[in-house]
């Protein structure tokens, strides 16, 4: 399946623009301002640049050229619901909302209105199950298969078993923070460790209490699940009561250059993730060529190959992925938001389908089914290289504890729809 693309984007941070009529529109719920800007701007940038890119290189999507409206959100969930109603009727296909709050008030909107959402490694985790969320999409992993793959691990150091062991979460105190705790209660049951739970309210400058907390009961590990600052103030209070950092895990959104201590602090610092690390891959190449050197790079260009512009772009190509899916099954170019929608559930993330892309080997192998909206969750581990100051893939893409995972998404997407008289589709 070849996937293409050129031109113009409008992006605006400020306002919305108008898409082409003509054109696969592609929305950016952005955040370019506000206390989450660092993060927000690279992936927005990655998402931007990968349509523009195949703009250029491809004449757009099976020939339909792309754009790409900008929407500032500034990680507010009021803000992105506006943006979402301001961009709905432009011809949109899919939202990538860019925030779990946003996503949990968007869910019933994009149902109601046959708006498929991509929430690859955010929102809410029962997403997953297709059968009630039809038109949420978070594959390739979610909250809690990361917070599994980052106890597997823990175990797997430990030398197999953590019994006895204290694990604290640190959490942005928000519905993001709090995903991973129900699976996290039901691991501690499994494996018999303790569970310490260290709430961090928005948006996580001050936090000398939890840090006295740790210093005082020195936990075996600490599991991060922070944004934007939480995470550059966390780091460096471990760092100042001396915590090892190589006991210390972090979400994929808690594991980016922006998190980083400067010199040698946070060496040894691990992280959850979901896609590969770096720049040295054929699509750069491409993106540089048709997108940085033309002059229509989303941004400046100083955030290409980094983890949040990885992660804007990959979503943005598993998007594209979606529309040629969408495509070839209805033998439409001019696809619908419900066509999109079929071309997500039917998606195909394979191994040939990403080096065709180029991106071989960049995340894990996953399919889309009318009651499997999450993939297969496998996760990877990435640790920080102090000497290299350079995150480097530890640990390959290996499945969490689904078991345990799928009992928890069947108990909630249920209770969500006896909660909103929702008919689980016959899958």
């Amino acid at each position: 399946m070849k996937l293409k693309q050129l031109a113009t984007i409008a992006l605006t941070t400020l306002a919305v623009s108008a898409p082409v009529a003509a054109d696969l529109v592609f929305p950016s719920l952005s955040y370019r301002t506000g206390p989450y800007a660092a993060g927000g701007t690279p992936y927005a940038d990655g998402w931007a640049d990968y349509f523009t890119m195949l703009n250029a290189r491809d004449g757009g999507i099976g020939g339909v050229m792309t754009s790409v409206p900008e929407c500032e959100t500034g990680y507010n969930t009021a803000k992105g619901v506006e943006c979402y109603e301001s961009l709905k009727g432009d011809g949109a296909l899919v939202f990538n909302p860019l925030s779990t709050g946003i996503t949990y008030q968007l869910i019933p909107k994009a149902t109601a209105d046959d708006i498929p959402l991509l929430t690859q490694g955010y929102g809410r985790t029962s997403g997953a199950n297709g059968a009630i969320f039809s038109h949420v999409f978070n594959f390739p992993a979610n909250y809690w298969a990361g917070a599994s793959r980052i106890v597997n691990r823990i175990k797997h150091e430990a030398g197999g078993d953590i019994a006895g062991k204290n694990i604290a979460l640190v959490y942005h105190n928000s519905g993001y923070g709090k995903e991973p705790i129900p699976t996290l209660k039901a691991l501690a049951e499994k494996h018999g460790f303790d569970l310490t739970l260290i709430p961090v309210d928005h948006p996580g400058q001050e936090q000398k209490s939890q840090w006295l907390q740790i210093r005082r009961e020195r936990p075996d590990n600490i599991i991060l699940y922070g944004w934007g600052v939480m995470n550059q103030v966390a780091l460096q209070e471990a760092a100042n009561i001396r915590y090892p950092m190589d006991q210390m895990f972090g979400i994929w959104w808690s594991g980016t250059e922006n998190d980083k201590l400067d010199g040698m602090a946070s060496h040894g610092y691990k992280a959850a993730t979901f896609h590969n690390v770096g720049s040295e891959y054929p699509v750069y190449k491409d993106i540089q060529k048709h997108v940085v050197d033309a002059g229509l790079a989303a941004g400046d260009g100083s955030n290409v190959g980094s983890v949040l512009y990885n992660r804007g772009m990959y979503a943005a190509m598993t998007a594209a992925t979606a529309a040629a899916t969408a495509q070839d099954m209805h033998g439409e170019k001019n696809i619908t938001a419900g066509m999109m929608r079929d071309g997500l559930e039917n998606i195909n993330m394979s191994d040939a389908v990403m080096a065709a892309a180029g991106l071989p080997k960049f995340g894990p192998e996953f399919t889309g089914s009318c009651a499997n909206h999450g993939g297969t969750g496998q996760v990877g581990i990435q640790q920080w290289d102090g000497n290299k100051q350079a995150w480097k893939l530890i640990g390959g893409f290996e499945s969490p504890d689904n078991k345990v995972i799928g009992e928890l998404i069947k108990a909630d997407s249920d209770a969500y729809a006896a909660e909103n008289n929702i008919t689980p589709r016959d899958c």
